[in-house]
């Protein structure tokens, strides 16, 4: 379309997205490890080896193609981008840090993002803005658009229960969800992520505080787990907070938080 200059009635054409799978568009079928090692495009996730397709959609699409339409003069650089990205996914973005990562100046790795923003291949989840009794801090995070790509951009190999990045991916997953969550039920509300100068944050905030919701690839939510969800409510009575998390069953916590497993059975929480 963008070659063609064609006419996108400006005015009185809709526009919606369409996302990669979700766990409700895959059903019964579900397996959340596969998802988070495969990634979201349906091609990828129902191939019993992924590796193949992935690298020829990184080669074929991210680069040059992206190339192709004239996004990027150099197309070395902007590979290295993406790498670089990857690694970033799920964290405040560092233009400066990314872009001595790639050898390029801090606008020219600014303009890259904006790339991946305009293509729809990632998304920027900004800080919760409204003033509150602390002073808030935080660039926005990055997260892209399907895991299988982060995981092949990033080396990360076969994602196992209990690792790092297999963490790294859950928080990808659970963005996923919210956001095509907003996006299908055409909710005009904002997805935003809370963030303390110290540290301490909420993976995800929905509207002006009407849901908090923490992203823990943990089988036992502990203490230590809840900290940003129960300081957030010192400051915000009213919202309501859930961890989604990897344990068995749903509970709720004597202060009201609650525990959501990644897979509940059809009929319960």
């Amino acid at each position: 379309m963008r070659r063609g200059a064609a006419n996108l009635l400006g005015g009185r054409a809709l526009r919606y997205d369409l996302r990669g799978l979700t766990a409700g568009e895959i059903g019964e079928d579900f397996n959340l490890d596969r998802l988070l090692n495969h990634g979201y495009l349906p091609r990828m996730y129902e191939s019993p080896r992924p590796r193949q397709r992935l690298d020829s959609y990184i080669g074929d699409y991210l680069r040059q193609e992206i190339a192709a339409e004239g996004l990027v003069r150099n197309l070395p650089a902007f590979s290295d981008f993406l790498d670089a990205a990857a690694l970033s996914d799920g964290n405040p973005v560092n233009y400066s840090n990314i872009a001595r990562d790639c050898g390029v100046s801090a606008p020219t790795a600014k303009a890259y993002f904006g790339i991946l923003d305009d293509t729809l291949l990632a998304h920027r989840l900004p800080r919760w803005r409204k003033r509150a009794k602390r002073r808030l801090a935080g660039a926005p995070k990055l997260y892209f658009a399907d895991l299988g790509i982060v995981n092949r951009l990033a080396r990360r190999g076969q994602l196992e229960r209990g690792s790092d990045q297999y963490g790294k991916a859950f928080e990808n997953w659970v963005f996923h969800e919210l956001s095509a969550y907003i996006a299908y039920h055409d909710l005009d509300e904002e997805l935003t992520y809370w963030r303390l100068p110290s540290g301490i944050e909420v993976d995800f905030v929905i509207g002006d505080m009407r849901l908090a919701i923490e992203a823990k690839a943990s089988a036992r939510i502990s203490t230590h787990h809840l900290k940003g969800l129960r300081i957030l409510a010192e400051e915000h009575p009213t919202v309501q907070r859930i961890m989604v998390c990897l344990e068995p069953r749903p509970r709720r916590t004597n202060d009201g938080i609650d525990i959501i497993p990644a897979q509940c059975r059809r009929g319960s929480s």
